[in-house]
């Protein structure tokens, strides 16, 4: 009687040993490799990334190349869609292992895709938005943009430093980080695509002679144009306008100054110092409302 029983007990833990050496073991690998394939993606992408701001950081005293931009932003992207297939593909293969039938999923996957199309309704949203971001080179990483949100009573001026499908990151002025879902953005304003402009509006007391304040100015450009310092930061000498406005009390002269992407901010404070002395020296008092205009990429 005990030599029959023996092969029956045995052939469940038989079975078992073999399913643990062999479908089991197949899992375990498939999961091992995904982690290791998906840690060296982001290795990879990390690196691609460094090398790509080392580029941008030498090339400060030039235009930024739109491209290395770009390249940035489609390295983030391609690096989180290459991770949802892995892990996409890597869950299905290892149900397959394991012995569980995938037809069984079919229903409940529908009712929770259901269930969630209607509350992912805006996480699609944001991908699509992000999509077109990326392709239609909108905007990229160091660009400085203002971003004009669904439901936020003002914009948001900063720097960006990530572009995903799903959301984008600037950096403000004054250090905050700024996330922003790509659906709910509105209106973005590229301040440092190709090329940017300073706008310096200066107010001119009346009683001052139009011609001798015209040259106090075109002495200041040329002063800036020939500072070693500022003028790597210059595409062309800054230009005087001429009077922008009258007033009752004075009058506005502007001056323009085109720069690099990103340096009209330091360009507009800079004008505004050496005029503000040029003025002071020749003995003319400015009003107190010496400000700058609307910063713009193009005239």
């Amino acid at each position: 009687m005990t030599e029959y029983l023996m092969p029956l007990a045995a052939t469940p833990l038989s079975g078992f040993g073999h399913w643990v050496r062999s479908n089991l073991l197949e899992a375990v690998l498939l999961v091992t490799g995904a982690v290791l394939v998906t840690r060296f993606a982001t290795w990879l992408s990390d690196r691609i990334s460094e090398r790509i701001g080392v580029r941008e950081g030498k090339a400060d005293a030039l235009v930024r190349s739109e491209t290395l931009k770009h390249r940035h932003a489609v390295t983030k992207v391609i690096t989180w869609t290459f991770l949802v297939l892995i892990y996409g593909v890597t869950a299905v293969l290892t149900l397959k292992r394991l012995g569980l039938p995938l037809s069984g999923f079919v229903a409940p996957a529908t009712v929770v895709g259901v269930a969630l199309g209607f509350g992912a309704q805006r996480i699609v949203q944001d991908i699509l938005a992000g999509f077109l971001i990326v392709t239609e080179r909108q905007y990229g990483f160091g660009d400085v943009i203002r971003l004009t949100v669904l439901g936020a009573p003002n914009p948001v001026v900063g720097t960006v430093e990530d572009v995903t499908l799903r959301i984008t990151r600037i950096r403000s002025v004054s250090g905050e980080v700024v996330i922003t879902p790509n659906g709910q953005v509105v209106q973005v304003t590229n301040l440092s695509r190709d090329w940017a402009r300073a706008v310096i509006d200066v107010p001119v007391p009346a009683g001052v002679e139009l011609n001798r304040v015209t040259d106090i100015l075109h002495n200041v450009c040329r002063e800036v144009y020939g500072d070693p310092d500022l003028h790597r930061l210059l595409l062309d000498p800054p230009t005087v306008m001429g009077v922008e406005s009258l007033e009752v009390s004075q009058f506005n002269v502007r001056v323009v100054a085109r720069t690099l992407p990103g340096k009209q901010f330091d360009m507009g404070r800079a004008l505004r110092a050496r005029i503000t002395l040029a003025f002071r020296r020749e003995g003319i008092i400015l009003p107190a409302a010496l400000d700058t205009g609307e910063p713009t990429r193009s005239g």
